[in-house]
């Protein structure tokens, strides 16, 4: 029999500004015994993402926010370790949102079974395989319309949707890729292995001026990941008819006055600009669509990839506050045991 103790990480207040230790509790909780249909998990590795701090405060958004005194919840791969359920037999690798601790159960519905592939490992499928890969490419794809020969520029390019961009923008034609970064290091990588063609640090000076450089004639798409000052250097750098992908604004997320206010939003008129924003929730039906082309993307190596891995289930919360501040290179993700 398997341990049927569960270390998970709750939410135990609402943070101001950037989220502290105090903010979070780490417990262990004793599993119930398996129902009919259910099954156990051992989870092997664990997402934190942006998007998580949102959820931190209790505001009305896209998703529910976290509840206080209960298990904060996120990406996770693993094994079934124990099931009752004829669909997902032991051994089976699982994806699922139970996310945030190291052992998970359930009904089998509630657990999604995939395929292990040769050289990859099981971390890919919450990065380059899974739902960082499809944000990608439903921004780049469905919300913005990349053509044939765009100028791209992507914020927060060295993260782990930024660096798809970037990637999968070339393979649909695009004659020219830039990216803002926040060290030194991550603007090197970009242009050495992401394939960018330009990549500036946003510390060294004027967004706007630094993005004006690497694009003197201008840009037709924009994806964002950060909002704030990147957004208004986009509305100045873009050409007539350019679009926007808005799929994050992680400069605001731990801000704790009035959100950083836009300029440059006369051009939507005078330059015919379209922005529109979203969430991956409305657009899961294009996933077939994108293994399609990922699976034999990676394949042939015309797709490459970076993960950040935090060894341990008590890093969990500190990698969180890690990724917040970027000091991760493409996905973050834990590694559970």
């Amino acid at each position: 029999m398997t341990s049927t103790t569960s270390i998970q990480w709750q939410l135990v207040a609402r943070p101001h500004g950037e989220p502290t230790p105090d903010d979070v509790a780490r417990v262990e909780v004793t599993l119930p015994e398996l129902g009919d249909g259910e099954v156990r998990v051992t989870n092997e590795f664990l997402s934190v993402d942006p998007y998580m701090r949102g959820r931190m405060n209790d505001v009305k958004s896209y998703v529910p926010p976290f509840a206080l005194g209960e298990t904060m919840t996120g990406g996770a791969v693993g094994r079934v370790v124990e099931s009752r359920s004829d669909d997902l037999p032991v051994g089976t690798v699982v994806l699922h949102e139970q996310g945030w601790r190291d052992v998970a159960q359930g009904g089998a519905a509630t657990f999604r079974a995939v395929q292990p592939v040769d050289g990859v490992p099981l971390s890919a499928y919450l990065g380059v395989l899974g739902l960082t890969g499809l944000t990608a490419y439903v921004g780049l794809t469905e919300i913005a319309g990349i053509r044939e020969g765009d100028v791209v520029f992507v914020s927060g390019a060295a993260g782990a949707v930024g660096t798809m961009v970037g990637q999968i923008a070339r393979l649909k034609g695009a004659s020219r890729v830039i990216g803002s970064a926040g060290s030194a290091e991550k603007v090197e990588l970009l242009t050495s292995k992401y394939g960018f063609d330009a990549a500036f640090n946003y510390k060294d000076g004027d967004v706007s001026e630094l993005l004006a450089e690497a694009a003197p004639d201008g840009i037709d798409l924009y994806f964002d990941n950060v909002g704030g000052d990147h957004l208004s250097a986009a509305l100045a750098s873009f050409r007539t008819g350019g679009r926007a992908a808005l799929c994050g604004s992680i400069a605001n997320y731990n801000s704790t006055g009035a959100p950083v206010g836009i300029t440059g939003l006369t051009n939507m008129v005078t330059r015919g600009l379209t922005m529109k924003g979203f969430t991956l929730g409305d657009y899961r039906h294009l996933a077939p669509a994108f293994q399609a082309e990922m699976g034999p993307w990676l394949s042939a190596g015309d797709v490459v990839y970076d993960e950040t891995v935090v060894d341990g289930i008590d890093s969990a919360f500190e990698a969180f506050t890690g990724l917040m501040r970027g000091d991760n290179v493409g996905k973050m993700v834990v590694a559970v045991s």
